[in-house]
């Protein structure tokens, strides 16, 4: 659904360690209840709601200004999360490595607006792939029974949580942001069975676990519309109100990574590499995810299945930006990954194939002349400093390594400039740029840089 610009609330995103904050840029004035509501003015500060039962809120400035707060952390069909897992992996987290990670970035202009879609309507978009749900999200995880009170919920006219959907500036799909769960339950029932095509089986979707009393109970779509042809319609009718999100200022997409790392902020929170999974998905993050199960890195990263917070993937892509642009490296990493990430969304597969080579031949000559995890430096685990040089060094030099390569390498970890570069501050600038000038020298390929 389009609003032309006037109708669009122009807001801007100020990026902060806890609360987020919207600046009033420019408003519609209309009808509006102004004994609970004023209008705000330009340059009206707005943050979360300090009187939730916890900061991690959102807060979206919305239909004609009003100000609406959406609590991630006690609403129960928030759906953003993967899910509950949070299996440590093998990666020394060091102090700096957290800090980075952890960093906010410059302040964005992001158009949010309303779009009321009836049922009818999101399932036909769901059907044509007009509606995506981002790889990093959870599986669908509700039971028949909760699925069954939200569309009893429709058919009584009972409030039901909006969704969050983001529009890319160069692809008409819109990318779900927040309400998998809903959205699926809603494509189910329509379509007669339950559950993910992948799960193996899947069941009639006939409402169960409502009220003993509710003419409803035991009905699948079909029958529901046999017995109760008021109800269908008022079903199929029915509307669940989006938030379509879209970036103003800079003029690309970058925002949705930050929309995401705020929606997200109850639950598990997702990690960087996750975000960009959805943000960025394409052939470049199918490579990165297929590189991730050869079975060289697997020994060399040190455990056996891919982890499912994908920070292992996050350490190959750190390596391709690393080894092509480390030059231009500015901190804070996380923003450089993004940036990297971004550029090669819709790269050409002479270049992929290039980087699949590469990747696998240094992981292949690594493992054979170090063994099995050999950037594990502390028992902490993979240290990521280590590993971004060595690798990068490595790459650029596959048809020189030297024979006594182990012992160079053990001696370069040894080394206290080194140890200090791979252990504080191991995303500045200066110590990335000299952290690969001490590996590249270690291994005698000064003269090749």
């Amino acid at each position: 659904m389009f609003f032309p610009p006037r109708q669009r609330d122009v807001i801007r995103l100020l990026a902060g360690p806890t609360r987020p904050r919207f600046q009033v840029k420019s408003y519609l004035a209309g009808t509006i209840d102004r004994s609970e509501h004023r209008l705000p003015r330009r340059g009206d500060q707005f943050s979360a709601h300090s009187g939730l039962s916890s900061e991690r809120s959102f807060a979206i400035l919305y239909d004609m200004t009003v100000i609406a707060t959406h609590d991630i952390s006690t609403d129960p069909d928030h759906d953003s999360a993967i899910g509950d897992d949070d299996t440590p992996t093998p990666i020394d987290d060091v102090a700096s490595e957290i800090a980075d990670r952890e960093a906010t970035l410059p302040f964005y202009e992001i158009l949010t607006y309303p779009a009321d879609y009836t049922l009818e309507v999101l399932v036909d978009k769901w059907r044509k792939k007009e509606i995506v749900i981002p790889k990093f999200q959870r599986r669908f995880v509700w039971n028949q029974t909760q699925s069954s009170k939200l569309i009893d919920s429709f058919l009584q006219g009972l409030p039901v949580p909006s969704i969050f959907l983001y529009q890319d500036l160069t692809d008409p799909r819109l990318v779900v942001v927040d309400g998998q769960q809903r959205l699926k339950t809603i494509a189910y029932y329509f379509s007669g069975v339950f559950g993910d095509a992948d799960d193996g089986p899947r069941r009639e979707f006939c409402l169960t676990g409502l009220e003993e009393d509710s003419p409803f109970e035991g009905l699948s779509y079909e029958s529901l519309g046999d017995r109760h042809p008021a109800a269908f319609a008022k079903l199929n009718n029915s509307v669940l109100r989006a938030f379509l999100i879209r970036q103003f200022d800079p003029a690309d997409d970058t925002s949705i990574y930050h929309v995401f790392e705020r929606l997200n902020t109850g639950g598990t929170q997702l990690l960087p590499q996750e975000i960009r999974n959805c943000v960025h998905h394409g052939p470049f993050n199918d490579l990165l995810v297929d590189l991730n199960c050869h079975p060289a890195w697997r020994i060399l990263f040190g455990k056996d299945s891919p982890d499912r917070r994908q920070r292992d993937v996050e350490l190959i892509l750190r390596f391709f930006a690393l080894m092509t642009q480390g030059s231009t490296y500015k901190k804070p990493m996380k923003n450089f990954l993004n940036q990297f990430m971004k550029s090669h969304k819709r790269c050409d597969k002479s270049l992929l194939d290039e980087y699949r080579c590469t990747f696998e031949n240094t992981a292949n000559l690594i493992l054979d002349k170090l063994g099995e995890k050999p950037f594990h430096i502390r028992r902490a685990g993979l240290n990521a400093a280590v590993f971004d040089c060595v690798f990068s060094a490595v790459a650029q030099n596959l048809d020189s390594v030297p024979d006594d390569f182990s012992e160079r390498y053990s001696s370069l970890i040894a080394r206290s400039e080194f140890l200090e570069c791979a252990t504080s501050g191991t995303t500045d600038q200066d110590i990335v740029a000299r952290r690969m000038s001490l590996a590249i020298e270690a291994f005698g390929w000064t003269d090749r840089v």
